[in-house]
């Protein structure tokens, strides 16, 4: 690892399955499916008819109402996520130095709503041009971060990143890139996705991306099944609190982990398929287990891209084969997409918080719904039921259209 140690001293789940970190693993190891019918809009007449929607989520409970008004889903998702991070990281603001205590918060999409919204209004208008004052700042994707540092006084590095599917992982690894580089001491990294909407579903659709299993919803996100369909929309946030290893120690953190890798590739081959031979998913594990100065054969676990697609999976197959050789059959793969969906631009946060909580608890969540063998998909998949499994190295593996690669591996502080 190239400079200094970085470790995760928090982190905050908003997810299909679970509204807090606790609630996500429970949901995670038991094999909760979060799918179920569109219950936001009427999708009566789309191809696609179901969604893993949050449940239960009233932007009331968190936000006053007129603060809720000004804010986009995917911001509210995203502010918390980021409260439980800040909490679980049980933070002394007056004591830390904001100045050094940055966000890279990002989301796939954004306020896609909000677009949509006021560009039929434009349009049913007569051309108007009358648009509402909060039109941009809802629904521009870096607004997340500028508002979880307002409400912290967090005056640190302040952005987003975007990579398709991959946004949070990129996150991530820019927050880690910070501190090791000495731009900060603290990073809260993450994203967020609100786009389990008319336009959401109807645009995936029309790029034949999402399952059209209507018969059998609850169980259409089936990751290297033979029936494999495309991926089911998931939508809300995850947010982990990165700090710099010293520093955590000095204020007596709780540290769940040390970020140990980061790597990122391009596969430079299509705008939405994946290499057919996983060449740029062969390379960023590659590097990420490089950057942790490990061997393949120190990985326990991967919570992979996983999405459900048959491309994907079959070309993530074929990568994990080849940098991990004979080990590709000893360690475990599980896709937690079977449960969650898809979160597209916060899959990535939810996923390393699934990694993590996978070394915690020293358990491989499952990757549900699986039936029917595919035989060119032939690694240890975890399928349907939680495995119990020592696991001190775990990587985690988002990828997104355009050819992005992002991958984060964790260990133990003391592995």
């Amino acid at each position: 690892m190239k400079g200094r140690r970085v470790v995760v001293t928090g982190i905050g789940a908003l997810t299909p399955i679970g509204s807090n970190v606790p609630a996500y693993w429970e949901g995670l190891s038991n094999g909760v499916s979060g799918a179920d019918m569109i219950k936001q809009f009427d999708a009566t007449n789309f191809k696609t008819k179901f969604a893993c929607e949050l449940k239960g989520f009233n932007a009331t409970d968190h936000f006053d109402r007129k603060t809720a008004r000004k804010l986009d889903p995917f911001v509210q998702y995203g502010i918390v996520a980021a409260d439980e991070a800040m909490s679980d990281a049980d933070f002394n603001l007056e004591q830390v130095d904001r100045n050094r205590f940055g966000v890279v918060f990002g989301s796939g999409i954004g306020g896609i709503q909000v677009f949509a919204n006021e560009v039929e209004g434009l349009v049913n208008n007569g051309g108007n041009p009358r648009f509402n004052p909060f039109f941009i700042p809802k629904m521009i994707i870096d607004i997340g971060a500028g508002h979880i540092s307002i409400k912290y006084g967090l005056k640190g590095p302040n952005y987003s990143s975007v990579s398709a599917c991959a946004t949070s992982t990129n996150c991530i690894i820019d927050a880690a890139m910070l501190i090791r580089a000495g731009y900060a001491d603290v990073m809260l990294a993450g994203g967020a996705e609100s786009a389990v909407t008319p336009v959401g579903i109807g645009g995936f659709n029309a790029m034949k991306a999402l399952s059209e299993n209507n018969e059998e919803y609850k169980t259409a996100s089936r990751p290297f099944d033979k029936r494999r369909d495309g991926f089911v929309m998931g939508e809300g946030a995850g947010a982990l609190i990165l700090e710099e290893y010293e520093h955590a120690v000095k204020r007596g953190a709780k540290i769940y982990a040390e970020l140990g890798g980061i790597g990122m590739s391009a596969d430079a081959h299509h705008i939405t398929a994946p290499s057919p031979d996983g060449d740029g998913a062969k390379r960023v594990m590659a590097m990420v287990v490089e950057d942790a100065g490990l061997q393949p054969e120190d990985v326990d676990y991967i919570n992979v891209h996983g999405t459900s697609t048959p491309l994907g999976d079959l070309s993530e197959t074929q990568a994990i084969k080849k940098v991990f050789g004979d080990h590709a059959t000893k360690l475990n793969i599980s896709s937690s997409k079977s449960m969650t969906g898809h979160l597209l631009g916060a899959a990535g946060a939810i996923e390393a918080i699934a990694s993590i909580l996978a070394m915690q608890h020293n358990t491989v969540p499952p990757t549900i719904n699986f039936e029917v063998e595919d035989p060119e998909c032939d690694l240890n998949y975890t399928f349907n039921k939680a495995q119990e499994r020592e696991i001190n190295v775990t990587i985690s593996n988002t990828f997104g259209f355009g050819g992005h690669n992002a991958s984060v591996l964790f260990k133990r502080v003391d592995a």
